[in-house]
């Protein structure tokens, strides 16, 4: 008889060990698509969701474009020349000071940037949406004889300069717009994140 009581109290430890353990694994491969769902999808990134960059590769000089909610965004690399050369241009531009144009207050500034050394832009011209393209060597142009480097719509003949700021007496009527954006550190940024935010 103390046999069977013996039996009867490991076959519950069992079949309680059993059944724990199975509602554990259960509950833990329940809860994998839960928490993967919470996850912005390529397709909430795309619409809107914030995306890092890394430009620990990026040299002086260099632009590398970036995909946010569809539009492509500049993060240029300017050169101290390339500083020099926005200061040179502020009589050619038609909105200096980026009274009328769309960019975060941190960026309302000279280079339009939270850092001189780095522009971020849409790179959609605001004229009629084409995608202007980088001349961003201060040399004699067929469309500027005394260019200081910048972009160039080809479509209509727009210009902007280092600072996405549009010269005047050209088809674009403001700037290049500034996405809200934040450094995560010296060689990390988030495009679509408010500094302020932060």
């Amino acid at each position: 008889m103390a046999e069977k009581e013996l039996d009867q109290g490991k076959r519950r430890f069992l079949l309680t060990a059993t059944t724990v353990a199975a509602g554990g694994v259960a509950a833990g491969a329940a809860a994998v698509p839960f928490v993967a769902s919470m996850l912005p999808s390529e397709r909430a990134k795309a619409a809107g969701a914030p995306v890092e960059v890394d430009v620990s590769g990026l040299e002086p000089g260099q632009k590398m474009v970036v995909e946010w909610r569809g539009k492509p965004v500049w993060v240029v690399r300017r050169t101290p020349e390339m500083l020099k050369m926005v200061a040179a241009d502020e009589e050619r531009v038609a909105d200096p000071d980026s009274k009328r144009s769309r960019q975060p207050a941190y960026a309302k500034n000279e280079m339009r940037s939270l850092k001189p050394e780095y522009l971020v832009v849409e790179g959609i011209c605001t004229h009629l949406g084409c995608s202007p393209v980088d001349r961003l060597q201060s040399q004699p142009e067929a469309f500027a004889a005394d260019w200081h480097g910048g972009f160039y719509c080809p479509c209509h003949g727009s210009l902007f300069d280092l600072a996405g700021r549009v010269y005047k007496n050209k088809p674009a009527p403001d700037n290049l717009p500034v996405p809200p954006y934040r450094f995560l550190s010296d060689t990390r940024l988030v495009i679509g994140e408010d500094t302020q935010g932060a």
